[in-house]
Parts: C-alpha cells; sequence; structure tokens
C-alpha cells in the first residue's frame, strides 16, 4: 500500500507542475500589459510601473519563471495586488466557510441520491424508478444559481426557516453554523446527488442481475440485507468513482453558490479576485484547488481495496 502510495504522489508531480505552468503563463500570456489590467484605465504610469515591480513583470520570462517556482516550492503564493495580503493567509481565512459547505453538500447528497437511486434500481421500470430519474434529469441540467434563488425565495423568504444568506462560523457554535448553510448546502447538491442518483441506479441494476444475487433470494435472504449486504457494497466502487469526479462540479458549484448566499469562503474570494483581477490570488486559489482535487482522487482509489477485497496495492 505505501509504495503504490508514494508511486501514486510522484505523478501527480507532473499534473501540477503543469498546472502551475498554465496558472504561470495565464497571466504573462494575457493580451495586453497585465499591469495596466490589473491597475485599471484611470492609473497613472508610477502606479503601472509599482505592479510591474511587484509582481516582477519588469524581468526575463524565464527569470521570473525560475523566482515563481522557488516561491511556490517554499509555499509562497504571492501577495494580493488589491489588499497587499499574502495569498496564503487569505486563502487560509476563508477555507473555513468552504470546506463547511462542501462537506454539507456532500452529506446531503449522499443522504438523497443513495436511497433514492437504489429505490429506483430496486422498482426498475415502474412509476418510481421514472419520477427519481426525472428527478435526477431535473436536477442535473438546473444550473445552480436558479435552484439558490429558488430555495431562498421558498424556505427563507416564504416560510422564514433559514437565513437568506451570509455564514456562521463554527466557532459560535455547530448548529447555527450548519443552519446558514442548509440552503446553500442544499443548492449545491441538488446538481450532485442527481448524478450520483443516475450512477447508483446503473450500478445497482447491473449487479442485482448477477446470479449470486439470485442465490441469495432463494435462499430466503432478507431482500433489504441482499440488497444493502451484497448488491450496493459490489456496487461501490463506481459510486466512489463518481463522487472523487463530481468534486470538479462542487468546486465550481462552490464559486456560484457562496455569491448568491455571500458566504465569505474561497468561492467568494475568487469571484473578488477575477472582477478585482487580482491575478496573484487567481493563481493561487487554481493552484490550491488543482491540489485539493488531485487528493481527493488519491482518496478514492485507495478506497476501492476497502469495497472490493481483490484489489490488492
Amino acid at each position: 500500500m505505501i509504495p503504490y502510495i508514494l508511486r501514486r504522489l510522484a505523478s501527480t508531480v507532473p499534473v501540477l507542475g503543469f498546472v502551475a505552468l498554465f496558472v504561470f503563463f495565464l497571466l504573462r500570456l494575457t493580451p495586453g500589459d497585465p499591469a495596466i489590467l490589473i491597475a485599471g484605465d484611470q492609473a497613472t504610469n508610477a502606479q503601472i510601473e509599482t505592479i510591474r515591480e511587484t509582481l516582477g513583470l519588469n524581468k526575463p520570462l524565464v527569470e521570473q519563471l525560475v523566482g515563481w517556482a522557488g516561491q511556490i516550492a517554499r509555499g509562497d503564493l504571492g501577495r494580493s495586488v488589491f489588499s497587499d495580503m499574502e495569498v496564503t493567509r487569505l486563502i487560509g481565512l476563508r477555507i473555513e466557510p468552504t470546506a463547511m459547505l462542501a462537506l454539507v453538500a456532500i452529506v446531503m447528497a449522499l443522504v438523497i441520491a443513495l436511497p433514492l437511486g437504489t429505490l429506483a434500481a430496486i422498482k426498475a421500470g415502474s412509476l418510481v424508478d421514472r419520477a427519481v430519474m426525472a428527478f435526477a434529469m431535473l436536477g442535473f441540467s438546473s444550473p445552480v444559481f436558479i435552484v439558490a434563488f429558488f430555495l431562498v425565495y421558498v424556505f427563507a423568504l416564504g416560510l422564514g426557516w433559514f437565513p437568506t444568506q451570509g455564514y456562521v462560523p463554527l466557532s459560535q457554535g455547530l448548529w447555527p453554523c450548519l443552519n446558514s448553510l442548509v440552503l446553500p448546502g442544499l443548492a449545491l447538491a441538488m446538481l450532485y446527488a442527481a448524478l450520483l442518483a443516475r450512477i447508483t441506479r446503473t450500478a445497482l441494476l447491473e449487479v442485482l442481475a448477477e446470479d449470486y444475487v439470485r442465490t441469495a433470494h432463494a435462499k430466503g435472504v432478507q431482500p433489504g440485507k441482499v440488497v444493502i449486504g451484497h448488491a450496493l457494497k459490489n456496487a461501490a466502487i463506481p459510486i466512489v468513482t463518481v463522487v472523487g469526479v463530481g468534486i470538479a462540479a462542487l468546486l465550481g458549484g462552490v464559486v456560484v453558490t457562496e455569491t448568491v448566499f455571500n458566504i465569505p469562503g474561497l468561492g467568494r474570494l475568487t469571484t473578488d479576485a477575477i472582477l478585482r483581477r487580482d491575478y496573484p490570488v487567481v493563481q493561487g486559489l487554481i493552484l490550491v484547488f488543482s491540489v485539493v482535487y488531485v487528493l481527493v482522487n488519491l482518496l478514492v482509489d485507495l478506497s476501492y481495496a476497502l469495497f472490493d477485497p481483490r484489489i490488492r496495492y
């Protein structure tokens, strides 16, 4: 197991290196002068030159690349042009809301998708199956911001059950924190749950057609035990794979969700940095999201051995 983990970690180095190069050239090869784009149309020549010096844009490209690579190796993502704070500190201040929102969304998606997908597989071809697939299609095709505004209109403005926006830090209590994340978490979970429900149904249908499942039914094993104890466990690998792949959609949805609900997380930081043309922050966030995505997929690969004893690393 350990040699495999080390090999996988080593294989992620070229991927992250390619992402780092992309992020580096994203700023340098942008049409026009990046310093002018960052400073804005009303900036003076002195302000533009200051930005060039701050970002090192007045140095040769190779020297910029070597210096930037050295900064990344030390964990230094640069400084924000807008706030003059270290990018690592900005990310550290915003990581809790995003982490909590992602956790709530993942739990909600699993709670919604697994029972619905399992029910659809058991009742394949029935009205229940068609209703679940209609829900999955609707959830998968609905933009996150449309679902978010609908939830706010019904459950926040209409019923008054949840706040319309904002985030309560975890330090102020677990329940107030979770209460502030119910609507944004549900809005973010809908797309994820729709995808998982479809995959769960498809994977379970294949497993339920296997001989050992029919044998278990013939022996008189209770149907619920057959589905949960045998079929669902053997269908777990494609489901877990989609959980890992869906992290990409989750990260993209975080940007929209945090903007709609005014949550001060990494998604909102990304939006603000793009609007302010704060390229060092954008670069740092792309790198952080890439590292998270790579590590999540590594954990998904390692989890296969838990569901299938034939898999050995």
